[in-house]
């Protein structure tokens, strides 16, 4: 038994490469997106189709998932195949948007769905209605890489396959996923192969830092993580992509050392924020959840911060950063507490929700923060 429509969209997809329909492929601004665009990028090109466009939303600018300024972009491009990828599960009205620009939709994400699911053309989520495969759990690259299996069927060639792999075991341990089922095998199969990596963008950081030749490859997938993790989007490609996508070494250890840095200055800066939440939050130490935003916070820590406060308070967390007339925001939750379903009870406050159990995230206008809070409050003190 296949994951829920993942034939469905290999026969599309292969149409489209058959038909010459021009191909865009949307991914979320993460490790998991940048490895699920790079996965069925390849492997479109080696099946002799071309992607048209790769997207990736800035964060900052555009929030999580698909969002209007990127259709007002993405528009020039129509008619189109438009495949997003880690991300789409909740953006209702950006689909039915898309539709009516004359882009068809497929969704490949494996974040919690929400009442409804949006007019795509073809959904993929093992965690839709009807699903019937056994194990829910993977990184979104996980399902992209099953999905390039099918694709190329017995054809794919073992060095392509292995390089896939890299990609979605990485993908997979970046988005915690649980190191069970097949991600198990996925993750071991996938480190295995990275000691023999053709990948310049993964090459470069064991020569880069010598030390890590004499670490184990959980070590050194630890430190590529950390610093894949700390890049950003710009002009709508994210720099994790243009690492693990460039074939000049030069250009790749130029990257990587850019990442390092980045890496080493966004760990100073989520330490700055937590320690400015914790004197917040010990001003307010009675109430059930905490709700905190600044305008100066940038958007893509405010997880980590999130993370780092929950695991020391052991409450629900709801940090935002403060925009003109909306915020952006990051929830983590205690292990036994599902953020995505709180959110579900307050969801007439919001433009956007959606996530993990214990990961989300949401979009809210600012007049509404403080009901959202009491709607929360409320939510949490049942």
């Amino acid at each position: 038994m296949e994951i829920k429509n993942l034939k469905r969209a290999a026969g599309r997809i292969k149409r489209a490469i058959k038909n010459k329909e021009k191909i865009i492929l949307y991914g979320d601004a993460d490790l998991d997106g940048a490895a699920s665009v790079i996965i069925l990028k390849e492997s479109i090109k080696n099946l002799g189709g071309k992607v048209a466009r790769v997207y990736f939303p800035d964060r900052e600018k555009e929030g999580y998932g698909l969002n209007q300024k990127a259709l007002n972009l993405l528009k020039k491009e129509a008619p189109a195949l438009l495949i997003l990828l880690d991300c789409g599960i909740s953006n209702f009205k950006e689909i039915k948007l898309a539709k009516k620009l004359s882009l068809k939709v497929i969704i490949i994400d494996h974040h919690e769905v929400l009442e409804k699911l949006p007019e795509a053309e073809i959904i993929i989520d093992p965690k839709q209605p009807g699903d019937k495969y056994s194990f829910k759990n993977f990184a979104t690259a996980g399902i992209v890489f099953k999905l390039s299996e099918l694709l190329f069927g017995k054809k794919i060639s073992q060095q392509l396959k292995e390089s896939f792999l890299e990609l979605a075991a990485l993908a997979t341990i970046a988005d915690m996923m649980p190191q069970i089922n097949e991600n198990e095998i996925l993750i071991e199969e996938g480190l295995n192969s990275l000691k023999r990596t053709f990948r310049p963008g993964l090459k470069v950081f064991q020569e880069i830092n010598n030390n890590l030749k004499y670490r184990s490859i959980k070590e050194i997938s630890q430190r590529i993580i950390s610093a894949l993790n700390s890049s950003e989007t710009k002009e709508h490609l994210n720099e994790a992509y243009l690492l693990l996508t460039s074939t000049d070494k030069r250009v790749a250890e130029i990257l990587a050392k850019n990442l390092l840095e980045n890496s080493y200055q966004k760990q100073m800066r989520i330490r700055e924020i937590t320690e400015e939440v914790e004197e917040r939050v010990f001003k307010k130490i009675s109430e059930p959840i905490v709700f905190e935003g600044a305008d100066s916070w940038r958007l893509f820590l405010l997880g980590s911060v999130a993370s780092r406060i929950c695991q020391k308070f052991q409450k629900p967390i709801f940090l935002f950063k403060k925009k003109e007339k909306e915020s952006l925001g990051a929830v983590r939750t205690p292990s036994d507490i599902n953020g995505v379903e709180a959110m579900k009870g307050c969801s007439k406050l919001l433009k956007t929700f959606g996530g993990h159990p214990l990961a989300a995230g949401f979009t809210i206008k600012n007049e509404n923060l403080e009901k959202f809070k009491t709607c929360l409050i409320k939510f949490f003190s049942k």
